[in-house]
């Protein structure tokens, strides 16, 4: 396994952002489960897997992420110790990055309810709920009857927050993919296959076509860390 300090050069954000860059992260089996075969990514790409995610944390100003990704995989604030501090002291970054979670439902995980965090929704979302939230996080309505993403990467580039890191769902994914909004995405494939009606890492009615190149292919014991750039050439 590459150490640390490769690994943060390898997955680096490119320099001198003025805009949001959105990271997609996921990780998949062989045959394109981006679930296990208890419902949730888990220990799909093993150690070298939980290494580069807790580092693609450590590198972000932001974590982008669907509510129902956040309620599955338990979500909460993250913590001084999920991240490396010297290498975002480093990099000048805040010593945590906050959660931005989208939801139109604002059905949240009780502990992701804190302070710092933010939360993305549409103005036919719940009011009361809204209301409530709004006593905590940091609540931003996007749009009339859906989330609209546009605004909301829009939102975050006015607010500094440029090193975007989505972190899922399929769903999201999708959505981001189908306006261009992302801009890389990083895939951990793990050596297993799961059969059975799991999602691929992108879900959306529409279907669309975004050419990307790969930047970097890694394999540490038996998994493929790969990072793919969009690109916009064409």
């Amino acid at each position: 396994m590459l150490d640390v300090d490769e690994l943060a050069d390898r997955f680096a954000y490119p320099d001198d952002l003025t805009r949001a860059w959105v990271r997609t992260v996921f990780v998949s089996s062989v045959d394109g489960s981006a679930t296990d075969h208890r419902g949730v990514s888990g220990d799909l790409g093993g150690a070298p897997d939980s290494t580069l995610f807790a580092l693609l944390r450590s590198l972000s100003d932001v974590i982008l992420v669907a509510a129902g990704t956040t309620r599955a995989e338990g979500y909460a604030p993250v913590t001084p110790s999920e991240v490396d501090a010297e290498l975002r002291t480093r990099l000048k970054l805040s010593p945590v990055p906050p959660i931005a979670v989208v939801s139109a439902s604002l059905d949240l995980p009780e502990p992701l309810v804190a302070p710092g965090q933010l939360v993305y929704t549409c103005a036919s979302s719940p009011k009361d709920r809204r209301d409530a939230l709004a006593e905590t996080m940091d609540v931003v309505v996007a749009g009339e009857r859906r989330v609209d993403f546009r605004a909301v990467v829009d939102d975050l580039s006015r607010r500094g927050l440029h090193r975007v890191s989505c972190e899922g769902g399929p769903t999201l994914h999708g959505e981001l993919i189908a306006q261009d909004l992302v801009d890389e995405v990083c895939v951990t494939i793990g050596p297993t296959l799961v059969g059975g009606p799991g999602p691929r890492i992108a879900h959306s009615n529409a279907v669309t076509e975004r050419a990307m190149r790969l930047a970097t292919l890694i394999e540490a014991d038996g998994v493929l860390l790969t990072r793919w750039l969009r690109d916009r050439s064409a």
